[in-house]
Protein backbone atom coordinates (compact mmCIF):
# COMPACT_ATOMS: atom_id res chain seq x y z
CA UNK A 1 0.00 0.00 0.00
CA UNK A 2 1.28 3.42 -0.99
CA UNK A 3 1.66 5.30 1.94
CA UNK A 4 2.06 9.41 2.98
CA UNK A 5 3.65 10.53 5.95
CA UNK A 6 3.00 14.29 6.74
CA UNK A 7 4.84 16.46 9.08
CA UNK A 8 3.50 19.70 9.33
CA UNK A 9 2.40 22.12 12.15
CA UNK A 10 -1.33 21.84 11.00
CA UNK A 11 -2.15 18.53 10.88
CA UNK A 12 -5.96 19.48 10.43
CA UNK A 13 -5.16 20.61 6.75
CA UNK A 14 -5.25 17.09 6.08
CA UNK A 15 -6.48 15.06 3.96
CA UNK A 16 -8.40 18.09 3.08
CA UNK A 17 -8.68 17.70 -0.87
CA UNK A 18 -7.43 14.68 -1.01
CA UNK A 19 -10.81 13.09 0.85
CA UNK A 20 -13.05 13.86 -2.04
CA UNK A 21 -13.45 12.23 -5.39
CA UNK A 22 -11.40 9.42 -6.88
CA UNK A 23 -8.28 10.30 -4.25
CA UNK A 24 -11.06 10.32 -1.45
CA UNK A 25 -12.77 6.92 -2.68
CA UNK A 26 -9.59 5.27 -2.55
CA UNK A 27 -8.63 6.18 0.81
CA UNK A 28 -11.60 4.89 1.76
CA UNK A 29 -10.95 1.60 -0.12
CA UNK A 30 -7.52 1.49 1.50
CA UNK A 31 -5.74 2.00 -1.64
CA UNK A 32 -3.59 4.22 0.01
CA UNK A 33 -3.01 5.62 3.71
CA UNK A 34 -2.50 9.20 5.11
CA UNK A 35 -1.04 9.88 8.43
CA UNK A 36 -0.43 13.91 9.21
CA UNK A 37 1.60 14.44 12.49
CA UNK A 38 1.71 17.00 14.42
CA UNK A 39 5.64 18.58 14.56
CA UNK A 40 5.25 20.22 17.71
CA UNK A 41 4.82 16.88 20.26
CA UNK A 42 8.63 18.08 19.65
CA UNK A 43 8.68 21.49 20.49
CA UNK A 44 10.62 22.28 23.19
CA UNK A 45 9.91 23.70 26.53
CA UNK A 46 6.49 24.23 28.00
CA UNK A 47 5.00 26.50 24.70
CA UNK A 48 6.31 23.30 22.89
CA UNK A 49 8.86 25.35 20.51
CA UNK A 50 9.68 24.39 17.13
CA UNK A 51 11.71 27.25 15.66
CA UNK A 52 14.09 30.41 16.76
CA UNK A 53 16.10 33.31 15.15
CA UNK A 54 18.21 33.15 12.13
CA UNK A 55 21.79 32.48 12.78
CA UNK A 56 23.42 35.77 11.30
CA UNK A 57 20.04 38.03 12.12
CA UNK A 58 17.45 38.84 9.53
CA UNK A 59 13.72 38.55 10.23
CA UNK A 60 11.65 35.86 10.56
CA UNK A 61 12.22 32.50 12.73
CA UNK A 62 13.63 28.75 11.28
CA UNK A 63 12.20 25.67 11.98
CA UNK A 64 15.33 24.10 14.59
CA UNK A 65 17.12 21.03 13.40
CA UNK A 66 17.02 19.28 16.71
CA UNK A 67 12.87 19.32 16.87
CA UNK A 68 12.67 18.00 13.21
CA UNK A 69 15.08 15.15 13.67
CA UNK A 70 13.20 14.45 16.53
CA UNK A 71 9.83 14.35 14.83
CA UNK A 72 11.41 12.52 11.52
CA UNK A 73 12.92 9.79 13.75
CA UNK A 74 9.63 9.30 15.46
CA UNK A 75 8.00 9.16 12.17
CA UNK A 76 9.77 6.63 10.37
CA UNK A 77 12.36 3.88 11.26
CA UNK A 78 15.81 4.91 9.79
CA UNK A 79 15.57 2.01 7.19
CA UNK A 80 11.97 3.48 5.79
CA UNK A 81 12.12 2.85 2.01
CA UNK A 82 10.28 5.86 1.70
CA UNK A 83 12.15 8.75 0.14
CA UNK A 84 11.90 11.84 2.65
CA UNK A 85 10.67 15.11 0.81
CA UNK A 86 11.05 18.69 1.69
CA UNK A 87 8.59 20.73 -0.19
CA UNK A 88 10.56 24.09 -0.58
CA UNK A 89 10.64 26.71 -3.63
CA UNK A 90 14.33 26.49 -4.00
CA UNK A 91 13.74 22.81 -4.88
CA UNK A 92 14.10 20.85 -8.05
CA UNK A 93 10.81 21.46 -10.03
CA UNK A 94 8.09 18.77 -9.37
CA UNK A 95 7.68 16.59 -12.69
CA UNK A 96 5.25 14.40 -14.13
CA UNK A 97 8.42 11.51 -14.53
CA UNK A 98 9.26 12.34 -10.80
CA UNK A 99 5.61 11.88 -9.89
CA UNK A 100 5.33 8.80 -11.86
CA UNK A 101 8.38 7.30 -10.32
CA UNK A 102 6.72 8.47 -6.28
CA UNK A 103 3.94 6.94 -7.31
CA UNK A 104 5.27 3.56 -8.14
CA UNK A 105 7.25 3.23 -5.20
CA UNK A 106 5.54 2.67 -1.23
CA UNK A 107 4.67 6.38 -0.64
CA UNK A 108 6.45 9.09 1.01
CA UNK A 109 7.16 11.28 3.65
CA UNK A 110 6.56 14.74 3.48
CA UNK A 111 8.29 17.61 5.72
CA UNK A 112 6.17 20.78 5.60
CA UNK A 113 8.41 23.71 6.03
CA UNK A 114 6.87 27.16 8.21
CA UNK A 115 8.23 30.29 8.93
CA UNK A 116 11.77 31.34 6.92
CA UNK A 117 12.52 27.55 5.98
CA UNK A 118 14.41 24.94 7.91
CA UNK A 119 18.13 25.06 9.72
CA UNK A 120 20.15 23.33 6.82
CA UNK A 121 21.56 20.47 8.87
CA UNK A 122 18.30 18.61 9.30
CA UNK A 123 18.65 18.62 5.01
CA UNK A 124 21.80 16.51 5.03
CA UNK A 125 21.37 14.85 8.35
CA UNK A 126 18.31 12.92 7.51
CA UNK A 127 18.82 12.52 3.74
CA UNK A 128 15.50 15.00 2.99
CA UNK A 129 15.14 15.86 -1.30
CA UNK A 130 13.65 19.60 -1.57
CA UNK A 131 11.23 19.85 -4.10
CA UNK A 132 9.32 22.72 -5.62
CA UNK A 133 6.35 22.48 -7.07
CA UNK A 134 6.74 26.20 -8.89
CA UNK A 135 8.76 29.31 -9.10
CA UNK A 136 6.79 31.67 -6.07
CA UNK A 137 6.34 31.10 -2.45
CA UNK A 138 3.32 29.70 -0.09
CA UNK A 139 2.84 30.56 3.38
CA UNK A 140 4.07 26.90 4.11
CA UNK A 141 4.58 23.54 2.56
CA UNK A 142 0.99 21.86 3.04
CA UNK A 143 -0.40 22.80 -0.04
CA UNK A 144 2.40 21.58 -1.77
CA UNK A 145 3.07 18.19 -0.26
CA UNK A 146 -1.00 18.61 -1.47
CA UNK A 147 -0.57 18.96 -4.84
CA UNK A 148 2.37 16.36 -4.85
CA UNK A 149 -0.10 13.73 -2.87
CA UNK A 150 -2.98 14.16 -5.44
CA UNK A 151 -0.21 13.82 -8.67
CA UNK A 152 1.05 10.43 -7.21
CA UNK A 153 -2.45 8.92 -5.79
CA UNK A 154 -4.13 9.26 -8.89
CA UNK A 155 -1.57 7.41 -10.79
CA UNK A 156 -2.16 4.51 -8.36
CA UNK A 157 -3.74 1.15 -9.62
CA UNK A 158 -7.64 1.30 -8.93
CA UNK A 159 -7.79 4.61 -8.81
CA UNK A 160 -8.76 6.30 -11.91
CA UNK A 161 -11.55 4.18 -14.02
CA UNK A 162 -8.87 3.59 -17.30
CA UNK A 163 -5.42 3.18 -16.99
CA UNK A 164 -5.34 5.62 -20.14
CA UNK A 165 -6.10 8.36 -18.48
CA UNK A 166 -2.72 8.33 -16.59
CA UNK A 167 -0.50 8.22 -20.10
CA UNK A 168 -2.53 10.50 -22.31
CA UNK A 169 -2.37 13.93 -21.01
CA UNK A 170 -0.43 16.56 -20.41
CA UNK A 171 3.49 15.99 -19.80
CA UNK A 172 2.97 12.03 -20.13
CA UNK A 173 5.19 12.04 -23.29
CA UNK A 174 7.03 15.60 -22.97
CA UNK A 175 3.81 17.64 -24.62
CA UNK A 176 1.13 19.72 -23.70
CA UNK A 177 -2.27 17.72 -23.82
CA UNK A 178 -4.24 18.06 -26.95
CA UNK A 179 -7.90 19.82 -27.08
CA UNK A 180 -10.65 17.75 -25.70
CA UNK A 181 -13.73 17.91 -27.08
CA UNK A 182 -17.59 16.45 -26.05
CA UNK A 183 -21.23 16.82 -27.02
CA UNK A 184 -22.94 18.86 -28.02
CA UNK A 185 -21.42 18.57 -31.43
CA UNK A 186 -21.97 22.55 -31.96
CA UNK A 187 -21.98 25.70 -29.18
CA UNK A 188 -21.98 29.12 -29.89
CA UNK A 189 -21.20 28.57 -33.60
CA UNK A 190 -17.80 26.35 -33.01
CA UNK A 191 -17.93 22.84 -33.91
CA UNK A 192 -16.29 19.81 -33.00
CA UNK A 193 -13.25 19.45 -35.51
CA UNK A 194 -14.30 16.58 -37.80
CA UNK A 195 -11.16 14.84 -37.86
CA UNK A 196 -12.21 13.93 -34.14
CA UNK A 197 -15.74 12.33 -35.65
CA UNK A 198 -14.48 10.84 -38.92
CA UNK A 199 -13.81 6.91 -37.16
CA UNK A 200 -10.39 6.53 -38.35
CA UNK A 201 -7.94 6.61 -35.00
CA UNK A 202 -5.18 6.61 -37.32
CA UNK A 203 -5.90 10.15 -38.45
CA UNK A 204 -7.17 11.49 -34.87
CA UNK A 205 -4.15 10.31 -33.15
CA UNK A 206 -2.10 12.26 -35.77
CA UNK A 207 -4.26 15.79 -35.12
CA UNK A 208 -4.35 14.88 -31.40
CA UNK A 209 -0.14 15.24 -31.41
CA UNK A 210 -0.40 17.71 -34.00
CA UNK A 211 -2.12 19.78 -31.86
CA UNK A 212 -0.07 19.17 -28.63
CA UNK A 213 2.75 20.11 -30.31
CA UNK A 214 1.60 22.94 -31.61
CA UNK A 215 0.14 24.35 -28.34
CA UNK A 216 3.41 23.33 -26.39
CA UNK A 217 5.31 25.62 -28.69
CA UNK A 218 3.13 28.52 -28.12
CA UNK A 219 3.01 28.16 -24.46
CA UNK A 220 6.11 26.02 -23.30
CA UNK A 221 8.62 26.63 -25.90
CA UNK A 222 10.86 25.10 -22.57
CA UNK A 223 9.60 21.63 -23.01
CA UNK A 224 9.78 21.54 -27.02
CA UNK A 225 13.64 22.02 -26.47
CA UNK A 226 14.04 19.18 -23.98
CA UNK A 227 10.85 17.05 -26.40
CA UNK A 228 13.25 17.17 -28.88
CA UNK A 229 16.32 15.94 -27.77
Amino acid sequence: MWRATILTLFPEMFPGPLGFSLAGDALSREVWRLEALQIREHGLGRHRAVDDTPAGGGPGMVMRADVLAAAIDAAAAADDPRPRLLMSPRGAPLTQERVRRLAEGPGAIILCARFEGVDERIIAGRGLEEISIGDYILSGGEVAALALMDACVRLLPGVMGEEASGTEESFEDGLLEYPQYTRPRGFEGAEIPEVLLCGDHKKIAQWRHEQALRLTRERRPDLIARFKR
